[in-house]
């Protein structure tokens, strides 16, 4: 009986000291349905500093440009994700798998102190099911729903109150055709799921070219079409938000576009202060009305009256507050962290009076490399950021620059001269 004992002794240190230290392996996983039921006893640890892990959900450049902030946060970083990618290679641990794996996900949320995500076209119904009572998950599934399908996210900012444009929900193209029809030509025709690289949206300026879109974005049965906008600029606000409802805001950006992609961003925006402080404020309101935590950008119209307009927003890291990381105290990547953890929030304010980030986007199809990124650094106070990705195609955001300064204008110019000089 006791040569028993000794080997099950030797059997379980075994298993608890080598086998899922060092290759993951957990027989408790593999053996009940839930993969995190047995190993919900761990306490959290978010005041832990250097130990604590943030659990990402992708691993493209947002992932990438958290997991950098992260690391002079002393955090570690992992990534989930359901394909490799090259942007978080050697930033931390990275698991590939499906969003419903359970067998992966299960150890991975498990590991993880916070669990965050990139983009909220993500299915987060088995995380949700598998996160382990010493997580929390940032934004919360109940956000994510509100925002990743853009008919209900458009719903539910009308419901609260805040103003929108006109749009109508059609299920069939015939009712779109009658809705352009109602609301004139132009009009813009939006997939109910993850358009925030702007594939997910089209510009329709006659039935023929609407009949084409239609079949492209219909999507659960239903495809968002808006009326155009008499706008004088986009805007975009950058909101910072704890769980306990402390916020802050950056400065106003002005967002510009080509081919219903943003391409430009300029702070401060050129509108007047009195619209800076509504925006400001309507954009706080409309990120606690979704219940908010993390960093969540809203993206609105200023009309010549004054009057703004939220067009759609979303809750995380936003490509039109990438200006943060070079122009700001304290940037959105940093901000988000501290905020999912209930930490102090950093400053939002202004280095220097103005800055202006250029999207850089692919050409062409391929292997992607770096050319002209050495170019674009002999422009003078050009800041440049390379995501990593290991292949481009046509419109794929591969980098951006950052300049700032002291003048707009000139600033502008060497954001754009930059940029331009970059063939990825």
């Amino acid at each position: 009986m006791a040569v028993a004992f000794y080997f099950i002794e030797r059997l379980l240190l075994f298993y608890l000291f080598y086998l899922y230290p060092v290759f993951g392996v957990n027989l408790l996983m593999d053996a009940f349905a839930s993969p995190c039921r047995g190993l919900r006893r761990r306490a959290p640890r978010l005041g832990a500093g250097p130990s604590l892990k943030v659990g990402i959900l992708g691993a493209g450049q947002l992932g990438r440009m958290l997991a950098l902030a992260g690391a002079r946060l002393g955090l570690r970083a992992q990534f989930f994700s359901p394909s490799e990618s090259g942007a978080c290679a050697g930033l931390g641990h990275r698991v590939v798998g499906a969003w419903n794996d359970r067998r992966l996900l299960g150890p991975f949320l498990f590991d993880s102190d916070v669990v965050t995500l990139e983009n909220e076209s993500l299915d987060l119904a088995t995380v949700v099911e598998l996160l382990p009572e010493h997580a929390r998950l940032w934004p919360s599934k109940r956000t994510v729903d509100w925002i990743s399908d853009k008919l209900v996210q458009k719903r539910h900012v009308l419901s609260a109150g805040f103003p929108v444009g006109a749009f109508r929900a059609c299920r069939t193209v015939e009712q779109a055709l009658q809705a352009a029809k109602d609301l004139s030509f132009p009009v813009v025709l939006k997939g109910r799921g993850d358009g925030d690289a702007g594939y997910g949206t089209t510009w329709a300026h006659d039935d023929s070219q609407l009949r084409a879109a239609y079949g492209r974005l219909a999507q659960r049965g239903t495809v968002l079409l808006e009326a155009a906008v008499p706008f004088v600029r986009e805007l975009s606000v950058v909101v910072v938000r704890r769980a306990d409802g402390v916020d802050d805001v950056y400065p106003v950006a002005h967002t510009r576009r080509t081919d219903v992609r943003c391409d430009v961003v300029e702070i401060p925006a050129p509108c007047t202060s009195a619209v800076a402080v509504r925006a400001q404020t309507l954009a706080r309101e409309v990120a606690a009305a979704f219940g908010c935590v993390g960093v969540v950008a809203v993206e609105m119209f200023e009309l010549a009256s004054g009057e703004l307009l939220v067009n759609e927003l979303s809750s995380r890291p936003h490509n039109t507050g990438h200006f943060t990381i070079d122009a700001c105290v304290t940037s959105q990547f940093e901000n988000h962290l501290r905020a999912i953890l209930g930490w102090s929030l950093g400053e939002t304010s202004l280095l220097r009076p103005a800055g202006v980030t250029v999207n850089v986007f692919g050409t062409r199809e391929g292997r992607a490399d770096k050319r002209g990124a050495e170019e674009a650094l002999h422009v003078s106070g050009a800041v440049v950021h390379m995501y990593g990705h290991e292949s481009v195609r046509p419109g794929k955001r591969m980098g951006h620059v950052t300049v700032v300064g002291d003048d707009l204008d000139d600033v502008r110019w060497r954001a754009r001269e930059a940029a331009g000089r970059i063939r990825p």
